[in-house]
């Protein structure tokens, strides 16, 4: 489960920090503390990277361009962020405010939602949005995807019980809320079937690779080149699409979206498309706008 893996990285740089400090503290305090910041903040000029590949490669994108003003500001924002969702609530929390389908007398016709994250993540990242829907009393569930580094279309299950599960639980079709790659799983789980339309209510993307990502040129995992732009999965997957079938879509985008770029792969031809200025990938998912904007549909 990916939740263990992040706790036990998290636990080894705590004690691969202070196992630095300790040896070398007497000798090489500079040293030492330095050792300590270059491995707790390595992925500082990681993201960096990202941004400088983004702005590159969305200058022949029809999105507006990001000034560097909203660059510079989303990169903080995914700095603070990262640790903070990653080894915080995905290793720690992931399982803090468990899925809310209990209860059918109490959530009975009132419309619930099926949230699908995305690319090595797991359910702790909707965190913020679980609350908000515990306390307005909705019925919702969050999916893990496992394995981490499957083929998109093996959480088709896990989707389909998601949905079956709510919609039992309200006697509603479901709203179905998914960041990045959960945007394909949703999109897969709908050609599953003749009737999958039909059994949800509407669907919110953000920041989704619908048309791939010049990121995951990179990756050797089956899930991420699947998300390689103009890749042969991809294709096939908006071939086998109805007419008329994106109308079931928003997709929120953004032109500061570090993982998804060119920003308008994030769109969809006939979805409603929401350009959401200045967010980096992590944040675009809890924007207020994208927030209030996404559980306005239930």
């Amino acid at each position: 489960m990916l939740a263990h893996t992040l706790k036990f990285i998290t636990f080894f740089i705590l004690i691969f920090a202070g196992g630095v400090i300790w040896a070398f503290w007497d000798q090489a305090p500079v040293l030492a503390v330095t050792a300590v910041l270059v491995s707790l903040f390595l992925y500082i000029p990681f993201l960096g990277a990202q941004f400088l590949a983004l702005r590159r490669v969305n200058r022949e994108d029809p999105a507006p361009p990001a000034t560097v003003g909203q660059l510079m500001s989303a990169w903080w924002d995914e700095v603070v962020l990262m640790p903070r969702i990653f080894f915080w609530r995905q290793a720690f929390w992931w399982n803090h405010i468990p899925d809310a389908t209990d209860n059918a007398f109490r959530f009975r016709g009132r419309r619930g939602v099926v949230f699908i994250h995305g690319f090595i993540c797991n359910r702790g990242l909707w965190t913020p949005w679980l609350a908000r829907l515990k306390k307005h009393r909705r019925a919702f569930v969050a999916v893990n995807l496992e394995p981490v580094f499957g083929s998109i279309d093996d959480y088709v299950p896990l989707v389909e019980q998601a949905i079956q599960k709510v919609t039992v639980t309200t006697g509603k079709p479901p709203v179905v809320v998914c960041h990045s790659m959960g945007g394909l799983v949703i999109r897969a789980w709908l050609r599953s079937a003749a009737d999958t339309d039909g059994r949800v209510h509407h669907i919110v993307t953000i920041g989704s690779p619908h048309h791939g990502t010049w990121l995951a040129r990179f990756s050797f995992m089956r899930n991420g080149r699947q998300m390689t732009l103009a890749n042969r999965w991809l294709a096939q997957l908006e071939a086998d699409e109805p007419p008329g079938r994106h109308t079931l879509f928003t997709c929120f985008y953004s032109n500061c979206d570090n993982i998804v770029f060119p920003a308008s792969s994030a769109t969809l031809a006939g979805a409603d498309n929401r350009f959401i200025a200045g967010e980096a990938h992590l944040a675009l998912a809890f924007n207020q706008e994208v927030i209030s904007e996404s559980l306005a549909k239930i």
